[in-house]
């Protein structure tokens, strides 16, 4: 798959599901700042920027708009909602949910299901070591989906996974700084160890405190 930027900082789609690749680019748009809360999303000028036509364009900005990131005025237009209250209700949620989550692991986790975060832990390392940042967001997520594998939480899985968007686009803002890599890998070795020690309060103390830093890292670094 080939795929180059135009300098508007888009990235062309070629690939076979349109609407959820325009979704998802301008979804990282958004949530990284690039489009700013109020703007007015200007559809040929996207359509043109993303190289594809209006009608993916029209079809993910209606479901950014179920997503709460983007508002459709009539006659006026489709503006970006995404601010930095919003931004922070997302935080907060993902930390109460996480946080519990995390317990739970702790709680419930079997011997292989963290013999799989320490093996986590040490391929995340690897990428901060080498500066791979696509590697170590791919590790970053796979670390908290071993966690809630460890968990055995299915309801709380589920309340989880509509924050999955907001996420990963949050995780790319982050630790394209090399500093916030380090700080993160080190919050995330001491949540492993916490974990698979089953100490219960350390995981779910040490989780909460790792969201809500990262959440307050991507808001300064956005708005």
């Amino acid at each position: 798959m080939l795929v180059e930027e135009t300098d508007s900082g888009f990235r062309p789609i070629r690939l076979r599901s349109l609407r959820e690749h325009v979704h998802e680019e301008l979804r990282q748009a958004i949530i990284s700042g690039r489009l700013k809360s109020g703007a007015r999303l200007n559809e040929r000028q996207l359509a043109a920027d993303l190289g594809t036509s209006t009608s993916p364009l029209k079809e993910a900005l209606r479901q950014l708009e179920a997503e709460g990131l983007v508002r459709t005025e009539p006659r006026r237009g489709s503006f970006v909602t995404f601010s930095q209250r919003q931004a922070e209700e997302m935080m907060l949620a993902r930390a109460a949910l996480e946080s519990i989550i995390a317990r739970q692991a702790a709680r419930h986790g079997s011997v292989d299901a963290f013999d799989l975060l320490r093996s986590v832990i040490g391929k995340m390392l690897a990428a901060v070591e080498s500066g791979d940042v696509e590697e170590l967001i791919r590790m970053n997520e796979q670390f908290h989906d071993a966690i809630h594998d460890a968990s055995g939480c299915e309801y709380l899985r589920r309340l989880q996974n509509t924050q999955r968007t907001y996420d990963h686009a949050a995780r790319v803002t982050v630790l394209s700084h090399e500093d916030v890599r380090r700080t993160s890998f080190l919050e995330h070795e001491a949540i492993m160890k916490a974990i698979v020690t089953r100490d219960e309060d350390a995981a779910e103390r040490l989780m909460r405190q790792h969201i809500m830093d990262a959440g307050k890292t991507h808001i300064e670094l956005v708005f």
